[in-house]
């Protein structure tokens, strides 16, 4: 049997909760290998926050990033363990690091420490910059960026922070420039619905957050990925380690560019999307930007490989 061209989909913050990878672990060795390295490595137990909870502590940034990290790489392992093979990797946000764990540009202990302290600079500086992010659906990509225009002259800075799909696009900004936001789509017929995250993420307020991060980044060895990865600011495909150091770089206060890394995979050959991860949100945002293509969640593959 012939099989697709298939890539890899890492999921991002927003995709946890209570309860993820606890499943896994139970039924494959590697899984559960990969959470007592994370509790070691980190000095806590970061497997019960993914396991029990409660949900309010998982949803930290902090806590959400290596949680989610960690996830997806156990998934990975144990696919990789029965010879499921991907031809490219892509991850929303977050789910890069994921990615490049996978395509072997990170080591697991690296990135991990990485999005700990990656979530750490992003929680303190949401403190110092209170905001928010909505999902606007409904608009073009240039009918969101005029709004964010628009609304920054008088409410408070906004800016179009994730492609996501075509039709909706997340803004990211000051809290009261999210809240001008719902009644902004509202009046052109559109909906702006808040998301739940404790901050701005992927706009300028997270700058001092992305400048020491970069700092931290610069002494951490990336090796040259088995496979492509699809950067998130650039929606390109890249095995060069200094591309995807400035790409993690600038990604913190850069916008997730989804549907054109979506676009860039399919114009790769990819025929078959697999959502790496917790949940299924990738799997529904590839679907509206490439209906013809087919996606799939990790559950089937394992399914269809490991059982």
């Amino acid at each position: 049997m012939t099989v697709p061209k298939t890539a890899g989909l890492f999921p991002g913050q927003g995709s946890q909760a209570v309860g993820m990878g606890r499943e896994l672990s139970g039924k494959y060795r590697i899984a559960r290998e990969t959470f007592m390295e994370a509790d070691d490595l980190l000095g806590f137990a970061l497997s019960a926050f993914c396991f029990d909870g409660p949900a309010e502590e998982l949803k930290r940034t902090s806590i959400a990033q290596p949680a989610l990290l960690a996830v997806s790489t156990a998934y990975w392992r144990v696919l990789a363990a029965h010879d499921c093979r991907c031809d490219a990797m892509a991850g929303h946000s977050l789910g890069e690091y994921s990615a490049l764990v996978a395509a072997g540009a990170l080591t697991f202990p690296d990135a991990l420490r990485l999005v700990r302290r990656r979530g750490e600079l992003m929680e303190e500086a949401a403190a110092r910059n209170p905001g928010g992010m909505a999902a606007v659906i409904g608009l073009t990509d240039e009918e969101v960026r005029e709004l964010c225009d628009e609304i920054s002259k008088e409410h408070g800075a906004l800016t179009a922070a994730n492609y996501n799909s075509p039709g909706q696009v997340v803004v990211s900004g000051e809290t009261g420039a999210i809240a001008a936001a719902r009644n902004a789509a509202k009046a052109r017929g559109a909906r702006a619905i808040p998301l739940a995250v404790s901050g701005p993420f992927h706009s300028p307020l997270m700058g001092e957050a992305a400048a020491a991060f970069a700092e931290i980044l610069a002494g951490v060895p990336i090796a040259v990925p088995s496979l492509p990865v699809v950067s998130n600011v650039t929606a390109e495909p890249t095995t060069d380690p200094a591309e995807i150091r400035d790409a993690l770089e600038r990604q913190i206060t850069g916008a997730v560019q989804w549907v054109r890394t979506v676009y860039a995979m399919r114009n790769m050959g990819i025929q078959r999307f697999v959502e790496i991860g917790p949940g299924n949100v990738l799997i529904g945002l590839v679907q509206r930007t490439s209906p013809e293509s087919t996606s799939v969640p990790v559950h089937d593959i394992l399914a269809e490989c490991c059982e």
